[in-house]
């Protein structure tokens, strides 16, 4: 509804088989974008007959049941509590819309970030298996010193052998 940059939204119960902006079934409630902060009004006891008979809201109209409070009312009564003294907004305050500088900026920035985290991943690593590394040519070193020390010990033992030896035989 509503006419050239003026728009006004009427919230409707519609057959999924009619036309998009054909016959619908019940207006459920209004939605005026134009004055700041915007009005919604809902008839609440008609859409929760529409809810209950299986009606499932656009993303839009899901979206505006939120920001007024009908969702959480619902979920709520669904709960058992008492909702009688829960009130509805009839106001909501509308998003800035972001501008493309402002899409590729966040676009630029949520990579940047992702870089940064596979930096910080990739050095991690590389720490890692310079650790491994070092630890396994320590234990190699470790191991060499065992086995120059072991043949150190046959070689002196041998020695001292050939010399009981030579004695022996003298």
């Amino acid at each position: 509804m509503g006419k050239k940059r003026q728009p006004f939204y009427r919230i409707v119960a519609a057959d999924s088989r009619r036309a998009r902006d054909g016959r619908f079934l019940e207006v459920l409630g209004t939605y005026n974008p134009i004055p700041k902060p915007a009005e919604v009004k809902l008839f609440e006891d008609r859409v929760a007959h529409w809810l209950d008979e299986g009606a499932i809201p656009t993303d839009t109209v899901r979206s505006l049941f939120t920001q007024v409070g009908y969702i959480e009312k619902l979920h709520s009564a669904k709960a058992g509590v008492d909702v009688s003294e829960i009130e509805l907004k009839t106001s909501i305050t509308e998003r800035h819309k972001k501008t493309r500088k402002v899409k590729k900026a966040a676009i630029a920035a949520a990579e940047a970030t992702a870089a940064e985290e596979k930096a910080a991943a990739d050095a991690k690593a590389a720490e890692a298996k310079a650790a491994a590394d070092a630890k396994a040519a320590e234990a190699k070193a470790a191991a060499d010193a065992k086995a120059a020390e072991a043949k150190a010990a046959a070689e002196a033992k041998a020695a001292e052998a050939e010399a009981e030896g030579g004695e022996k035989a003298e």
